[in-house]
């Protein structure tokens, strides 16, 4: 494995850990994409078109992110990762991974919201056999899904090589 994978497998741990845990991304771990990413472009295609191949794919990332943010349904720290890891991946390779991630995103969601009515149910029944009264809601539900692991999950796929 190179440096680019690590750097990968490291931001995407601590972002996910941290999405999951806070239900927000600190921001040195984007930082720590976007740092690790400028050194690994340029250290591979020079000065010049390694930092335009980090930017290149910074502004992707924060792009395609970005529409989703404005209308909403993502947090500022899921657009400031998929920027880090726009300069790690170069703005071909991130287009890969916004697709792995979307479809990572939709089998997250898709899960999520089936195991509710699950989780319900077992936390009715668990309350009725302590003889407590039933909680409508789960506990720890919202309406939001933290989308670092989805995030992560597609940029490791878009890693793995093909053919």
């Amino acid at each position: 494995m190179n440096a680019q994978v690590w750097i990968a497998i490291l931001v995407g741990l601590a972002a996910t850990i941290d999405d999951l845990k806070r239900r927000q991304i600190a921001n040195w771990i984007p930082m720590v994409a976007l740092i690790g990413g400028f050194a690994w472009q340029i250290s591979h295609a020079g000065w010049l078109w390694g930092a335009v191949n980090a930017l290149a794919g910074g502004a992707a990332g924060f792009g395609v992110f970005l529409v989703f943010y404005l209308l909403g349904g993502m947090g500022g720290g899921d657009v400031k990762l998929m920027a880090g890891f726009g300069a790690l991946l170069g703005a071909r390779r991130l287009l890969e991974a916004s697709l792995w991630t979307a479809g990572v995103g939709g089998v997250i969601a898709i899960l999520v919201l089936a195991g509710r009515p699950l989780c319900r149910w077992v936390m009715a029944r668990w309350a009725a056999m302590r003889g407590m009264p039933a909680r409508a809601e789960v506990v720890g539900a919202s309406n939001s899904i933290p989308y670092a692991p989805a995030i992560t999950l597609g940029v490791w796929l878009s890693l793995v090589p093909k053919g």
